[in-house]
């Protein structure tokens, strides 16, 4: 029986390669995602390990306890002379002080554009580069021409090899750099790398020398770091007791080298994130793909009743039978997890290329592929092939052995088959009650409503893949007339390429030409399939561009790819005439063809349950696709309005990417721009109000309120006025939660440790998506003494004329010191923030789009696999006349309407999960708002996916041979 199910495997060499697929897309996402995120971690345990490797004990700010959506406090500088306290101890043999800054330091480009990657740091540090110091040095000087060297000057800098090299900077250059100051040119001395770590992403270091670093970064006779190495002989833990007796231990903290590296290490623990982030999609691939397994070996396996029935009738018994499909699974699963593993490899790659794309890449290093990344992805790829191939290796079982002289016999009945629309029903039930729970039960950990949800919509899924055999053949009525419509679009747009392949076979092809005859044909077939066909289509792709950008621009990368391959093809046709190969083909034409029309849909309904499998594969990548696209453009209004709601200026200052922090002088030139009549800058820091984690914001009390609108609950625009030094404006949702009044008080500790009193001044209604201010807002100049380093998170502009081009080219020359300040109105604005969630869609649809092509495999393997099983009735149809293009066409709009069943499913399903998560976010004001023109252009994919799944089964069936159809068994 093991040699039956190998020989099976080998004789079915397409059906198994084309269910493999299904797994290998999957695998590779598992075992590149491992991989990708090894790399970076390895990375990162690198900086840090390297950082600290020549020292025995490091002195650092001592920071509050202090942490805000992912945030937590930075750590304070302390006094320099510390340093010098350090130095004076008998045990230290040498200490050196330094600072770093991971948002102020800005490299200018040849432009004078500040270099500002999408959430990486932008990192400035002043280093002590004497001899006796460069033990502590954690940068390696790259090898370059002239070669560099260490600044040994205030205005000599080195910056990161990354940025030299995508900038084009050399050493000798003269570089602009921002930073807390106004911008200042500095001669570039030596490009560098983080010790052995090449690449850094996307983000960028600048290195100045120790006391430059101070004056520029605000730290003037402060320090970030001292790190310290204790003479030989002289233990770690000893040398740390040491230190802290002469350190003031209230405002600094003293580690070991290990324990320093420990805690630096916790900086990459998101890279877990990442990682779970990137699984999840590799999981939604394998679940699709376990649909196309399952339908698969349910099709094989009704298509060999006879082979199992003649089995049992010469002795095999029901175990040997269910042994043999399940090995036949096995080793599928085995050489596709095999496959997807190696393709893995490369896929890590494609990931870090797709979020270089999208400036979001990170560090790496090396390739890794560790041994848990090989034993999960094979252990995955072989669990999940057995899991979908369970069901239909069991219902092998069941076949009789009369079967084997039956003509026409069909797989007996499932003794749970009266029953499968209560078991849809109550899985349905039940998907909705675990997705409600996950949703509105409070008190619930994030652990469990993940898996609350995740549970949910996978049950969801299978509870209408369940009872979508019942759906089929309403639906595909229903369809069937959008179908005939489709094919007679799609034909219009390719009929010049078709056309045009004609022509060239023609002119090639056809014996009785004349060679003027020849070469008009070929060269007008070339023409029409190379330079107008395809025209024609990048037309449409651009049209469909209007409905979704994203769609419109792969299309337009698909066409490029079907422009190759074209050439490929002419290429290929010449060879084979040059070769004596090859033979003419039918005149293309468009048209309605009623027999194809009404055969395509008697197909589709022949075998419901196939047909629902197959669609049910399309519908999960089409649902997710539309729950995400419904749920962010719901959340793009509510956060357009959020905006709109709380601000009253022309103009807003913000950073160039939108979310950090810009120096308080660039508020400053702002407010002196002449054509400014009111700057109101608002600072922002994280501290622990009344023993929780929030953002404080620094507010003018004399201004705010004429840029600002305050939806008051208690207070008026007067409270906001009469601020004082310790007064607050505090949110009215943070209120109601400590329970807080007009009067009230309650303590405010600060990042640096500073703790002080508030009192309750006004309160006030917040946009609960996106609140511009803290939850608390105190004034700006009693903000300025309880925090270091204070700086502008928006700036707000209200100007004497018309806000107008003119208006805001003097703003921005006002603030031509300040490259890292963007000026924008308040529509450019959220126009930006709806960029931010459109560059997040994109990482998703790309992400997503591996369902989507795992569910176009499996409509392939499902054609294939039908075109097979009507091999006689095809080759019948070809006897009575039917054309090569009719049986193409034929089989075309059954991939179509399949694709348009699975969207029909998949399309309200997804907005109907976008409806529920939006009602569970009603308390964040997130609106419902479906974005139809993205919907109907996911329609649209949908009908293309079903025209490209049948290109490979359409050719197959129209090039049957007749005699040999009518034969086959």
């Amino acid at each position: 029986m093991i040699r039956v199910a190998l020989r099976g495997l080998a004789g079915r060499k397409l059906r198994a390669v084309l269910t493999s697929f299904a797994i290998v897309l999957g695998v590779a996402m598992v075992s590149g995602t491992f991989v990708l995120t090894d790399m970076i971690s390895r990375a990162f345990d690198q900086i840090f390990t390297e950082q600290y490797a020549n020292t025995d004990a490091v002195i650092s700010g001592k920071s509050a306890d202090i942490s805000f959506e992912g945030e937590t406090a930075a750590a304070p500088s302390f006094p320099e002379e510390v340093l010098q306290r350090v130095r004076n101890l008998s045990d230290v043999e040498v200490a050196a002080g330094g600072i770093g800054d991971d948002s102020a330091t800005k490299i200018l480009d040849k432009k004078g554009k500040p270099i500002v990657p999408s959430g990486a740091p932008t990192l400035g540090f002043g280093i002590d580069f004497s001899p006796q110091a460069d033990r502590f040095n954690p940068l390696r000087l790259v090898s370059t021409t002239p070669q560099g060297r260490w600044p040994a000057a205030p205005n000599e800098v080195i910056i990161d090899r990354g940025t030299a090299g995508d900038e084009g900077f050399h050493v000798g250059d003269t570089i602009r750099i921002a930073t807390l100051k106004p911008i200042e040119a500095f001669k570039l001395v030596g490009i560098a790398q983080y010790g052995s770590v090449s690449s850094i992403g996307s983000a960028t270091f600048t290195a100045f020398q120790l006391p430059k670093a101070q004056e520029l970064l605000n730290r003037e006779g402060q320090l970030d770091a001292i790190s310290v190495a204790g003479k030989e002989g002289v233990s770690q833990e000893r040398l740390v007791q040491e230190i802290k007796r002469v350190v003031p231990l209230n405002k600094v903290e003293v580690r070991t080298q290990a324990q320093q590296v420990k805690e630096a290490k916790k900086q990459g623990a998101f890279t877990k994130v990442i990682r779970y982030f990137l699984l999840a999609f590799a999981a939604i691939a394998l679940f699709v793909g376990a649909f196309v397994i399952f339908n698969t070996l349910s099709i094989t396996i009704a298509q060999r009743i006879r082979e199992f029935a003649t089995l049992r009738t010469i002795g095999a018994s029901r175990r040997q039978i269910l042994t043999t499909v399940t090995l036949e699974a096995l080793v599928i699963g085995l050489l596709a997890a095999v496959i997807g593993l190696f393709i893995g490899i490369g896929l890590a790659e494609g990931l870090n290329s797709l979020f270089k794309a999208l400036n979001q890449d990170l560090p790496t290093t090396g390739l890794i592929v560790a041994g848990r990344t090989i034993l999960i992805s094979l252990l995955i790829g072989v669990v999940v092939t057995l899991a979908a191939g369970l069901a239909p290796a069991v219902r092998a079982t069941k076949i009789p052995p009369i079967a084997a002289v039956r003509e026409g016999a069909t797989l007996p009945p499932s003794r749970l088959a009266p029953f499968v629309p209560f078991i849809a029903l109550a899985l349905i039930a039940l998907a909705v009650a675990a997705l409600a729970y996950g949703m509105f039960v409070d008190d619930l950990s994030t652990l469990v409503r993940l898996l609350s949800l995740a549970v949910g919509c996978l049950v969801l899924f299978i509870g209408v893949a369940v009872v979508s055999p019942r759906l089929v053949p309403g639906i595909s009525r229903i369809v069937r007339p959008l179908a005939k419509w489709v094919m007679l679009g799609v034909s219009a747009l390719v009929y010049p390429i078709r056309l045009g392949t004609w022509l060239v076979r023609d002119g090639l092809l056809r014996r009785e030409l004349s060679s003027s005859q020849r070469i008009v044909k070929f060269a007008g077939g070339v023409v029409l399939m190379l330079l107008l066909g395809p025209a024609v289509l990048f037309a449409a792709a651009y049209l469909l561009s209007f409905l979704s950008v994203v769609i419109g621009y792969g299309l337009i990368g698909a066409i490029a790819v079907l422009e190759a391959v074209l050439v490929f093809w002419l290429l290929m046709v010449v060879v084979n005439r040059l070769r004596g190969r090859g033979f003419p083909s039918d005149l293309p034409s468009i048209r309605f063809d009623p027999a194809t029309d009404r055969l395509s849909g008697e197909n589709s309904r022949r075998n419901p349950g196939r047909t629902a499998a197959t669609a049910a594969a399309l519908m999960i990548g089409l649902a997710l696709v539309t729950f995400i696209a419904v749920l962010s453009n719901g959340m793009k209004q509510s956060n357009r309005r959020a905006i709109e709601r709380q601000v009253k200026s022309d103009y807003m200052i913000t950073s160039q990417n939108g979310f950090e922090a810009i120096s308080l002088e660039a508020g400053d030139a702002a407010a002196r721009a002449p054509v400014v009549r009111l700057a109101s800058s608002v600072r922002a820091g994280i501290g622990k109000v009344a023993g929780s984690g929030q953002q404080v914001t620094g507010i003018d009390p004399e201004t705010i309120t004429r840029v600002y609108h305050f939806d008051w609950k208690d207070g008026s625009n007067a409270s906001a006025e009469s601020l004082g030094p310790h007064g607050a404006i505090v949110d009215e949702s943070f209120a109601d939660s400590k329970h807080l009044d007009l009067g009230s008080r309650f303590k405010l500790l600060t990042s640096n440790g500073t703790s002080t009193q508030l009192e309750v001044k006004g309160i006030y209604e917040a946009p609960p998506f996106y609140p511009l201010l803290g939850v608390v807002s105190i004034s700006k100049s009693f903000f300025d003494q309880i925090y270091d380093r204070p700086q502008n998170l928006f700036t707000f502009v209200e100007v004497t004329a018309a806000a107008n081009d003119a208006t805001e080219r003097a703003l921005k020359q006002s603030l031509k010191n300040f490259p890292d300040a963007k000026v924008q109105t308040r529509g450019a604005f959220i126009h930006d923030q709806d960029k931010d969630f459109d560059t997040f869609l994109i990482l998703l649809y790309v992400l997503l789009a591996l369902a989507v092509i795992v569910s176009l495999f499996g409509m392939v393997n499902t054609l294939v696999l039908s075109v097979f099983e009507r091999t006689r009735e095809l080759g019948m149809l070809r006897a009575v006349g039917m054309t090569r293009h009719q049986v193409a066409r034929m089989v075309r709009q059954e991939s179509v309407i399949t694709a348009l069943i699975g969207a029909t499913l998949g399309l309200p399903l997804g907005v109907f999960l976008a409806a529920l998560v939006t009602r569970a976010l009603s308390q964040y004001d997130v609106q419902f708002v479906p974005p139809w023109r993205n919907l109907i252009a996911f329609a649209i994919v949908a009908m293309i996916v079903g025209v490209l799944a049948a290109v490979i089964p359409a050719r197959r069936a129209s090039r049957l041979n007749v005699l040999q159809a009518l034969q086959y068994e």
